[in-house]
Parts: C-alpha cells; sequence; structure tokens
C-alpha cells in the first residue's frame, strides 16, 4: 500500500482539517508528521466546531488509528487540555490515538524562551504564536531535546538538565519570568501521557502498510512556512512539505502516492513576513469578515489578499501535487471582480517564477475574471455551479497544471463537492 499526502499551499490556514475529515472514511489510519499546537485544525460538523492542536483529524472517525508522529513536536499540558476536552465531548482518544516514542517535548522553558527570543528581536520579530515551537526543534537538532520516549525511564535526570540549559540562557538574556503555574501544568500533562499508546511509530506505520491498510499523513501549517522552501526567515522550524511526511513519520519516498494539496480561493497569512498580493483596502477587510478570517490558535486577524498563482505552481512543483483541493471558494461569492496573481514585476521586469526573495521590489500581475454573484453554501453538487465559477476552476487548473479535486463551498463537513469520481 502507498500513503497519501494532505497538506497545505499557501501560508497555512487553508482549511487542511476539514478535509482530512472528509477524506478519513476512505483510510484506516491519519497521521500527524510535523509541527505543533501552533496549528489549528477547524472542524465543523453536526452544529459543533471543535478546533484540533496536536491531535489528528481523523480522531472523531470510527475506529481508525490516529498516530502522532516523530516529526511533531508535542506540549504535555496543552495537549492534556485537548484531549480531555474531546473525551468531555464523547470522543474516546485513549483507543483511538497513537503517540510517537520519538516525537520531542515541548518544556515550560522552550515556551518562555520563545517569548524571551521573540522580545530581544524587537521590530524584526518573526510573530510566532509563542508556543515553543521553535526552541523544541532547535533542540532537537542540537541534539538536546527530551522525546516522549524519555517519561519512560530516567525522566528527571534527562528534564533536569535540559531546564537547566534554559535557565542559563534567560539569564544570559535579563528575562524575568515565573514558571511555576506554567511547570505544573506541564507535569500534570506528563502523568496524563503516559495512559496512551506509547510506540514505536516508524515500525507500527510501515507494518500497517504490509497489512495492507490505507494511511492518510496529515501536515500542518503550509508549504510557504517550510524552513527550507518558504518565506525564510519568516517560516516555521519544520518540513511543512510532501518530504516531511517521510522524515516525520519514517516511510520511504517510495511509498507517497497521491499528494492532495489545499488552497484557498483566495490568499490569508498570520504574522509577519513577505505576503505578495496582501490587500489594505476595503476588499481585503472585506475577505477577513466574509471568511472569519482569525487564527484559530491565537485569535490573531489574518492578512488577505487574492490567490497567488505563481507561489502556488512552485509549492505544487516542490511537492509533487496530484490533486488540489479548493477551500472557502464560497467567500468569494458576492465580489463583482476576482483577482489572480499570474506573475511578478520585479524592477521593472516580468517573472512567472518563484523568486529567491520576495521581500523588497515586488509587485503583483493580476488576470481579472468576473465573480460569480451566486450564494454557494446551499449548493450539493458542480451541476449547480455558476458558469462564471466554472471558468474560475478551469482558469486556475490550466495555470496550475493540476486538477482540482475538490470545492468546499461551507465550513460544516457536508459543504463539500467532489468534482471527480474514484478511478
Amino acid at each position: 500500500m502507498k500513503v497519501d499526502v494532505l497538506l497545505g499551499l499557501q501560508w497555512g490556514d487553508e482549511g487542511k482539517g476539514k478535509v482530512v475529515d472528509v477524506l478519513t472514511p476512505r483510510y484506516d489510519v491519519v497521521a500527524r508528521f510535523q509541527g505543533g499546537p501552533n496549528a489549528g485544525h477547524t472542524l465543523e460538523f453536526e452544529g459543533q466546531k471543535y478546533v484540533l492542536r496536536s491531535i489528528p483529524s481523523g480522531i472523531f472517525q470510527g475506529n481508525k488509528v490516529n498516530i502522532i508522529g516523530n516529526g511533531v513536536v508535542l506540549d504535555p499540558a496543552l495537549f492534556k487540555a485537548e484531549a480531555e476536552a474531546l473525551e468531555a465531548s464523547g470522543h474516546p482518544l485513549k483507543e483511538r490515538l497513537h503517540i510517537s516514542k520519538k516525537a520531542h517535548l515541548i518544556l515550560p522553558t522552550h515556551r518562555i524562551l520563545d517569548a524571551a527570543y521573540e522580545a530581544a528581536k524587537g521590530d524584526a520579530k518573526v510573530g510566532t504564536t509563542g508556543k515553543g515551537i521553535g526552541p523544541t526543534y532547535t533542540d532537537k537538532v542540537s541534539r538536546n531535546g527530551v522525546r516522549v520516549g524519555d517519561i519512560l525511564h530516567n525522566f528527571e535526570e534527562v528534564y533536569g538538565k535540559a531546564k537547566a540549559c534554559h535557565e542559563q540562557i534567560l539569564k544570559s538574556l535579563n528575562y524575568e519570568y515565573d514558571i511555576t503555574e506554567l511547570e505544573k501544568q506541564w507535569l500534570e500533562g506528563i502523568e496524563y501521557l503516559k495512559q496512551f499508546h506509547l510506540v514505536d511509530s516508524e515500525h507500527e506505520i510501515n507494518n500497517l502498510l504490509k497489512e495492507g491498510k490505507s494511511v492518510l499523513c496529515e501536515g500542518a501549517q503550509g508549504t510557504m512556512l517550510d524552513v527550507d522552501f518558504g518565506s525564510y526567515p519568516f517560516v516555521t522550524s519544520s518540513n511543512t512539505i510532501c518530504a516531511g511526511a517521510c522524515t516525520g513519520l519514517g516511510i520511504g519516498p517510495n511509498k507517497i502516492g497521491n499528494v492532495y494539496g489545499i488552497m484557498k480561493a483566495y490568499c490569508t497569512r498570520v504574522g509577519a513576513g513577505p505576503f505578495p498580493t496582501e490587500l489594505f483596502d476595503e476588499t481585503g477587510k472585506k475577505i477577513r469578515d466574509l471568511g472569519h478570517e482569525y487564527g484559530a490558535v491565537t485569535g490573531r486577524e489574518r492578512r488577505c489578499g487574492w490567490i497567488d498563482l505563481v507561489a502556488l505552481k512552485y509549492s505544487i512543483m516542490v511537492n509533487g501535487v496530484t490533486q488540489l483541493i479548493m477551500m472557502k471558494s464560497d467567500v468569494l461569492d458576492d465580489f463583482e471582480t476576482i483577482k489572480a496573481c499570474v506573475a511578478y514585476k520585479v524592477n521593472g521586469e516580468e517573472i512567472d517564477y518563484f523568486p529567491y526573495n520576495i521581500s523588497e521590489g515586488l509587485e503583483p500581475v493580476y488576470a481579472e475574471l468576473p465573480g460569480w454573484k451566486t450564494d454557494m453554501t446551499k449548493m450539493t453538487s458542480e451541476d449547480e455551479f455558476p458558469e462564471e465559477f466554472n471558468a474560475y476552476i478551469t482558469f486556475l487548473e490550466e495555470q496550475l497544471e493540476t486538477p482540482i479535486k475538490i470545492v468546499s463551498v461551507g465550513p460544516d463537513r457536508d459543504q463539500t463537492i467532489e468534482r471527480y469520481t474514484e478511478e
């Protein structure tokens, strides 16, 4: 069997949680392969709204196996709060959720370091969520991390050593903090974590594949936040692209099947960093209001703009995307004209590729298409799509040279329209 990979193609917040929830019935296993509680995946169904931060979005679908892979960084305190809320709403986790022993733990001092580093940068800050993600990945790469498997043996020694190291750094930064409550909640989270299946996930997932089980790999954030291929340094600390599924779960590249790339019908970004198609006018505000564009984890306003096809073509290339999924099409229902960036103008020269630096002197070149001025939220079939919306889809498919398989016309699980039948 092959694994299919589902990931975001923009700056995150594309709607991955909903799509995983919709696709999960076709799979036996859903596995998260990178990121941490800075990624909020929102799902809405049966009149309820859920925000998942660390737990795979397949957790709501029957008796599926859900795996938190080794590439994920996990905060025990936040995980405990998230898991207990889900269990209280009637979703049993302990039978369904498996956690990699090789996943790294976000320590209380990682969160404090995150705040200290951002404060030290002043106006040059990256705009992190303050969840300790960056410092945790830093410790992982520098071989000073604490992993889930450490809580089963020699834990106090490993944790004490890492904490002391962080305290020295904080002292050098002259950063004042109080760890008492953070650490108390964190240690409670550690004890809670011990109740779950802690596994060697690389063995588990490969054995499941040998047994013929189907696996969907769930990414967090978006391609343009990838630490190697995103808008560096305004990126996250992990590989958000398809290759991250291999390193974040322990599967070979030859095991990759379909790659589902998720995009919005427009574009958003949270935090600092370049955003070529950002709108600062009433149109941008209208998109934000209609799309309820506020961070699922932070509540921060998202910056909004027209769809960027130059960046999307780049994302499709580095991920090997086989099928596209377009979210929030309904947000554009009330616009007379829809714009799409088809090239950049840099120092007077027009280019159609994603350059090394998109921070300065870059101007988007737009194509304009007629809006559909139709409420699509009640539609259940592509046969109901207005002619102008079909023309928008056709334009995007031609530009991106990749089929759009699924279209979302609202936040609910049922507001999802599949355009092509299974082969």
